[in-house]
């Protein structure tokens, strides 16, 4: 019992310092004058991202055994499958939800509500994410082609993939300004909330910003490698092999801050920065644990590995092929879950 009661207190705990996270990296955008949409894609996934990355060094660098090096492998894939698939789908669902109090919200009042149906932004909107699709499906495609072969070469092109992601981040922060610059960013979201720490200055002080995000981003770290604990302990009570929990479980567990992220910028009216989110997220899953695993690793791709790379790329192909048609409502948004169900359907044979 007390396993699950860890369980929910380390839920409880992410949420709420997820909750003052986005208050801070959206006043430490302001402070750093990038655009709005690089602080979903590139301050809140770089500052949600960055302890897994670590998580999968460490577990690279110190492990004394190759499966317990494979471990960091495994967290390299299992990232970008859980975002593509579970991230989106429960972002997709909480738009959902939101759509639906809206149109209440509505109707009490006599105004014309938002049809379920209606695409998520406008087109331009749609080609800024499928943009980030774009941009991660080659680079994942090149990651999962390295674990299938071997050359005396291949951990030194773990650097590409440290540069793919340093280009990127240059390209978004160097777009994002640019979109502002010209009046090209949206103003329909929320003005900024008051930081937390300060709540009685219009605006804050920088080093309560940055020691509001910094101290956030501790406690999302402890809490969410806590919340990965339990669920090891609690996986095999339930009659779950080590194998199912690490490939199924710990994924969703180790992205829930990300998640958490979305569903709070979702309540809160901010679409465009929740799905930056999800989306700058996965480039960081697609390039500096890869560069990390292929620079300590053999790099190599058993069955369930593969299988969770082919659901990935197929994910992210209906996402990519939604956006670009400017057919992304909330409801095909939450499809993407549907992937993750697929994943794990085909793992029961791979692991019997």
């Amino acid at each position: 019992m007390i396993h699950f009661v860890l369980l929910i207190v380390c839920a409880v705990a992410i949420y709420l310092s997820c909750e003052w996270f986005v208050n801070a990296v959206e006043w430490l955008g302001e402070r750093l004058n990038v655009g709005k949409m690089a602080v979903g894609t590139i301050l809140a996934a770089f500052g949600t991202a960055l302890p897994e990355s670590v998580v999968t060094l460490v577990a690279v660098t110190t492990g004394g055994t190759e499966e317990a090096k494979n471990i960091g492998v495994g967290a390299a894939m299992g990232g970008p499958l859980a975002l593509a698939t579970v991230a989106y789908g429960i972002t997709g669902a909480a738009l959902l939800v939101k759509r639906r109090r809206d149109r209440a919200a509505a109707r009490a009042t006599g105004a014309a509500p938002v049809p379920a149906s209606v695409a998520l932004g406008t087109e331009k909107d749609m080609r800024r994410l499928a943009k980030d699709q774009k941009w991660f499906l080659p680079i994942f495609f090149v990651k999962v082609s390295l674990g299938l072969v071997a050359f005396a070469f291949k951990p030194t092109l773990g650097v590409l993939f440290f540069a793919a992601y340093a280009v990127y981040f240059w390209r978004e922060i160097r777009a994002s300004r640019a979109d502002e610059a010209a009046g090209d960013e949206d103003d329909d979201e929320e003005e900024l909330e008051a930081l937390k720490i300060q709540p009685k200055k219009a605006s804050p002080d920088t080093w309560a910003v940055v020691a509001q995000t910094l101290a956030t981003l501790v406690v999302i770290f402890f809490a969410a490698h806590y919340f990965v604990a339990q669920l090891d302990v609690i996986g095999p009570m339930l009659g779950l092999s080590a194998t199912v929990t690490a490939l199924l479980l710990s994924p969703i567990a180790t992205e829930l801050p990300e998640i958490m992220n979305a569903i709070i910028w979702v309540r809160q009216g901010k679409v465009k920065l929740a799905l930056a989110n999800v989306s700058g997220s996965m480039m960081i899953q697609a390039t500096v644990p890869s560069g990390i695993g292929l620079l300590f690793t053999k790099w190599h791709f058993d069955g369930p590995l593969l299988w969770s790379g082919l659901v990935t790329m197929a994910a992210i192909v209906y996402l990519l092929l939604t956006m670009r048609a400017h057919r992304l409502t909330p409801a095909r948004l939450a499809v993407a879950a549907g992937f993750y169900a697929v994943f794990a359907v085909g793992l029961v044979p791979l692991l019997a």
